[in-house]
């Protein structure tokens, strides 16, 4: 069973910094990883995405201060948040697909969604 865990989010002031880490369980490869986040009324929207190490898209809003990154061996994607404002309040999820052991021993795609972590940005 593939799984997402999220943890690093919580109450920050304007200008302050935080560090999401979403870690991946019962998984074989991991393809893509990003994360999405969804505002108080609004619907959810892409932030970052990591298609390897070396390749990584941001959403305008938050290049030059967001850092997508992924650490393969540990299978955890990260998203470092500088000069944060208060328009970045959101729950924030993270995305990953892959391969994982499906039944009879054979690999098969996922796709999977973790269980958000609340970032508040007060001003």
């Amino acid at each position: 069973q593939v799984q997402l865990v999220e943890s690093g989010g919580g109450l920050v002031q304007a200008g302050g910094s935080l560090r999401l880490s979403c870690a991946a369980s019962g998984v074989v490869r991991l393809n893509a990883m990003a994360w999405y986040r969804q505002a108080p009324g609004k619907q959810r929207e892409l932030v970052a995405t990591t298609a390897d190490s070396s390749t990584t898209n941001y959403a305008d809003s938050v290049k030059d201060r967001f850092t997508i990154s992924r650490d393969n061996a540990k299978k955890t994607v990260y998203l470092q948040m500088n000069s944060l404002k208060p328009e970045d309040t959101a729950v924030y999820y993270c995305y990953a697909d892959g391969t994982y052991w499906g039944g009879n021993h054979a690999v098969a795609p996922f796709r999977a969604w973790g269980q958000g972590t609340l970032v508040t940005v007060s001003s």
